[in-house]
């Protein structure tokens, strides 16, 4: 990926998950996000610290998708999950397994792949070993 093409935040907290330095944004109350955000998204806090993001999440929820957004097409279908990394919660690709039919409450990892399609980065959730 091109440095004129790089989300700035966005793509910098991806590159922390493939290093497996993952990190979520907090602010003073507690609450966390996820880059970029120049506020916290609950109080509206404009002081946020980096925090170590947890290695392991939980899986809350995850939707299978047979019609995919532009571009995606090419990749259904796929499952997409929900999943609770502390005080943080995140969207991602499942993957591993019969293509990440996983329960809910299963331990997972973040990740970081390339899109199929789109050779795009994108954050990917794998079972936990």
């Amino acid at each position: 990926m091109s440095a004129e093409t790089r989300d700035a935040g966005y793509d910098e907290f991806l590159d922390a998950i493939a290093s497996d330095e993952g990190y979520y944004l907090a602010c003073p109350e507690g609450h966390g996000s996820v880059p970029p955000t120049p506020r916290c998204p609950v109080c509206g806090e404009p002081d946020l610290s980096e925090e170590p993001l947890s290695t392991t999440g939980v899986l809350e929820d995850q939707t299978r998708i047979h019609v995919a957004a532009s571009g995606f097409e090419g990749e259904t279908p796929y499952v997409v999950g929900i999943a609770e990394f502390g005080p943080v919660t995140m969207t991602g690709r499942l993957r591993g397994g019969a293509d990440a039919d996983l329960d809910t409450g299963a331990a997972v990892v973040p990740s970081v792949e390339l899109s199929d399609t789109t050779g795009s980065r994108m954050l990917v959730f794998r079972p936990s070993k």
